[in-house]
């Protein structure tokens, strides 16, 4: 399977905001975007005019690279999104932030989605009992998610359940610290996604 093995911050630094993608250094004084808050590259620092084409292409890149997805299986999300009934964009929202991986990051078993998907592809996890090792399973309510019980000595797991409270979790999970594990308790609202994200661009993009 293809995935991208450069540098992260550099994808950062295109979109011109902090994607955490690189879990605790995010959050120090070493963030890439911190540092150098200009696209890399040698033209970075270099005016640009941007066309309504450009500024809805950086909105689907900066989503797909936030929640870490090629573009084959961006596009493969979106068909399922369209295909909902409901508001396009914020459907494709959903759908993405109910990813396994991206589950894990949220309840802070890991410090980035990247990291998350390390985890369950070692099967670290359990969905209602059993094993799952599907980076791209998505979670409904009522769901319950776990960290398997020898996996609950992992450093990097209760390191990041340490930190968690830094990031938040979102109100429509429940997550029980004492025991690893996480209920979905509903369906994620528009109102409570509070990244910068605007999906409408997306769907037009994907609608010419």
């Amino acid at each position: 399977m293809a995935r991208y093995i450069g540098s992260v911050c550099r994808l950062c630094r295109r979109e011109g905001l902090k994607l955490f993608l690189k879990g605790e250094r995010c959050y120090s004084d070493k963030c890439a975007v911190e540092r150098r808050s200009y696209p890399p590259g040698q033209h970075g620092q270099g005016r640009t005019k941007v066309s309504e084409y450009g500024t809805q292409l950086r909105e689907k890149q900066k989503v797909k690279r936030l929640y870490g997805l090629l573009e084959k299986q961006f596009r493969g999300t979106f068909a399922e999104a369209d295909r909902q009934k409901g508001i396009t964009g914020e459907n494709l929202l959903r759908l993405l932030e109910r990813r396994l991986d991206n589950m894990v990051y949220r309840m802070g078993f890991a410090s980035s989605r990247n990291e998350a998907r390390q985890l369950i592809l070692h099967n670290h996890f359990l969905v209602n009992g059993k094993k799952v090792n599907i980076p791209s399973y998505v979670l409904k309510p009522g769901d319950v998610l776990q960290v398997r019980e020898s996996s609950r000595t992992l450093i990097r797991i209760q390191e990041s359940l340490e930190a968690v409270q830094r990031r938040g979790v979102p109100s429509w999970l429940e997550l029980d610290k004492t025991n690893f594990k996480c209920v979905v308790k509903t369906l994620p609202v528009r109102e409570e996604l509070t990244l910068p994200i605007r999906e409408q661009l997306i769907v037009e993009l994907y609608s010419k």
